[in-house]
């Protein structure tokens, strides 16, 4: 008796392994939700709507995009590092979300290091610096001259505080030592609208949706951010060619879940986004539209987060803007 009631507890003990065993091989078998920290119709919806075919494709399942905005994103990440970690609900984050609020804000509701499990860096880009077409300048230096001449009456929107697109302004301010007012909006499409309406006249923004607005000639293009010349804007110069100011900024996507999610989920999902940017077509899109296809896994994601921390905690510094 005491080998069959051993035998029992055995194979019962092997069935709850093959059970636990064959359960994650299954993920995904339901839609997977990634959540945007801002409005749509700005520069992460249109990143993650360019992926998001072969992507379901590739996953095997529906991709659900949903938004939930506020305070630079801090609201979906927070939302999503709270959610089950189980893989079915995601993050797409931006270099502000993830390496700038915490260096910029006193308190947070979540910890980048702590509270998610990086998934994949999906693109970086630079940003461009634009102006309402109304605003008098041809170029980055004569848009600095007007700022001089009109003190305290040139604004700037951003898409929202805390993010890259108001510590670039801050950046350049603090180069040139001029002064504009900040206007924060609850992302980058409604800050967008009222730069072209002139409610703003000056923005910082990622390349992609930058150059289609300003190819469309409804904003002007003053310079890029990058090291060199972005094919997005073959004709608008680098920052520092203009030699008005030392600025070289460039920014990141990337996908995170909550922490704890299983390895391997989390290794699934890693070479889901690896197969979608290893696409020619893709690729060829994101280049053209500014932005560079830049994959990192999730190992190599999460080293990359750890050394860009410290690195924006000095430029906020340097810049000094705080939020409490």
């Amino acid at each position: 008796m005491r080998f069959l009631r051993n035998g029992f507890f055995v194979l019962i003990s092997l069935l709850s392994l093959m059970t636990q065993s064959v359960a994650n091989p299954t993920f995904p078998n339901k839609p997977i939700k990634i959540i945007i920290g801002f409005p749509a119709g700005g520069p992460l919806d249109a990143h993650i709507r360019l992926l998001t075919d072969r992507l379901q494709t590739t996953l095997g399942q529906s991709v659900i995009i949903d938004y939930k905005a506020g305070a630079g994103g801090t609201v979906g990440a927070q939302f999503v590092a709270q959610a089950p970690a189980d893989g079915y609900t995601l993050l797409l984050a931006n270099t502000g979300t993830m390496v700038i609020n915490p260096a910029i804000y006193n308190q947070l509701p979540y910890d980048t290091l702590k509270d998610f499990q990086p998934i994949a860096r999906t693109a970086q880009q630079p940003l461009a610096l634009i102006v309402n077409n109304e605003v008098p300048a041809q170029s980055l230096r004569e848009f600095i001259d007007y700022i001089r001449r009109n003190p305290g009456k040139v604004n700037y929107g951003s898409a929202g505080n805390g993010g890259i697109s108001h510590l670039v302004p801050e950046m350049l301010k603090q180069e040139t030592k001029t002064f504009m007012v900040h206007i924060p909006y609850r992302g980058s499409a409604p800050a967008f609208m009222d730069l072209m309406a002139g409610q703003v006249q000056f923005m910082a923004e990622s390349i992609p949706q930058a150059a289609n607005y300003a190819k469309q000639g409804k904003l002007r293009a003053l310079a890029v951010t990058s090291s060199k010349r972005n094919s997005a804007l073959p004709d608008v110069p680098t920052v520092n060619e203009t030699g008005v100011a030392k600025l070289e900024v460039v920014g990141f996507y990337g996908v995170l879940a909550p922490k704890n999610t299983p390895h391997d989920v989390v290794l699934k999902l890693s070479n889901a986004f690896k197969q979608t940017l290893e696409s020619k077509e893709i690729q060829q899109k994101m280049i053209s539209q500014g932005a560079d296809p830049a994959f990192l896994n999730a190992e190599d994601f999460s080293a990359f987060l750890k050394k860009e921390m410290p690195k924006w905690a000095v430029v906020v510094k340097q810049a000094g803007a705080k939020i409490d």
